[in-house]
């Protein structure tokens, strides 16, 4: 119990800080003035562009599967994907993506540790994308990135490169995965399986080569969905950044997202981009205005797309399936 309160305290960190931003604003009223006066076009068709984005992403988890000779019908595919997402933005952590797993093995009798390995890949992918992002936002605004925030920025890139490649070290990938294993839903015919780690690590293994020549491309695709959105939202507040400055922004902003003091990265955003749009020659409101627009089009139009989805195609209760329908 103590440990679950403290981890609920330390993701109330990043709405602190927003609150923090915001009482220490000189104009507290030209944040809600410019959410409330943005222009609703261009608002409208950024939040239409998630529907293109959780494509896209279906689309490349479907890739994965079918490389492992998991074929998931894209209907049903869509379901599970956009009910993840809505788990995943109410619950701190990655738990939408195990229910993920959950789909796969009630549908098709897929094992956990095989559907495990798909999920894993899917979120490498976006993982060594959005390093490559920001690597190049951090380059462009060196100027601006300095001191502590600089190296809290550049240590996470290292961070995103090299954490994944413990899962290559024999021992190490084995205690990381039982401390993964007990995350993930209890099945007791999957328990009896024997060798489930090595299962997990040969399927991960396995879409380390060709595959990637097509779902890199699709993770790069997604990204810059998510870019023309802001470059959207930007323009709705009338604030002239080019997409280039957007990429750079939103890339950093992500990266800082994942650190485990908030959900969704609220908060988080907000007080980073209140310090950078001074230096970019806007005000901190303009800073603080656009984060706010951007979780609402891009997170909160996510959450009400999942939801929906939650209503259509709850997640699987009854017994998996006892017969696999895969390769």
């Amino acid at each position: 119990m103590h440990r679950t309160a403290l981890r609920a305290l330390i993701r109330l960190i990043g709405p602190l800080l927003l609150v923090l931003v915001v009482v220490r604003m000189d104009d507290r009223d030209a944040v809600l003035g410019a959410v409330v006066s943005a222009s609703a076009g261009p608002l409208a068709l950024a939040a239409a562009l998630n529907l293109v984005n959780i494509h896209l992403k279906v689309v490349r988890w479907e890739a994965l599967l079918r490389a492992r000779g998991i074929v998931y019908p894209l209907r049903r595919a869509w379901s599970a994907y956009a009910t993840s997402l809505y788990v995943g933005m109410l619950t701190p952590g990655r738990v939408g993506d195990l229910l993920r797993i959950r789909y796969l093995r009630h549908d098709l009798g897929v094992p956990y540790a095989e559907g495990l390995a798909t999920i894993v890949m899917d979120r490498l992918c976006d993982l060594y994308v959005l390093a490559a992002f920001v690597a190049v936002g951090v380059a462009h605004y060196s100027a601006v990135i300095v001191g502590r925030l600089a190296w809290v920025t550049w240590g996470g890139i290292a961070l995103t490169v090299l954490a994944p490649l413990v899962l290559l070290i024999p021992g190490l990938a084995e205690r990381l995965l039982l401390a993964l294993s007990r995350k993930l839903p209890k099945d007791p015919s999957e328990n009896a399986e024997p060798g489930a780690a090595s299962r997990f690590l040969v399927a991960l293994r396995a879409h380390v080569g060709r595959g990637l020549l097509f779902t890199l491309p699709i993770t790069v695709a997604t990204f810059v969905v998510n870019f023309v959105q802001g470059y959207l939202i930007a323009r709705a507040l009338g604030i002239s950044l080019s997409l280039f400055d957007v990429t750079c922004l939103l890339s950093i902003a992500s990266l800082l997202g994942l650190l485990p003091i908030s959900v969704a990265g609220a908060g988080v955003r907000e007080f980073f981009f209140s310090l950078i749009f001074p230096a970019l020659g806007f005000t901190a409101e303009h800073g603080v205005s656009f984060g706010l627009l951007v979780f609402a089009a891009m997170y909160l139009i996510l959450i009400a797309i999942g939801f929906v989805s939650w209503q259509l195609a709850p997640p699987p209760t009854s017994p998996a399936s006892s017969t696999p329908r895969f390769g």
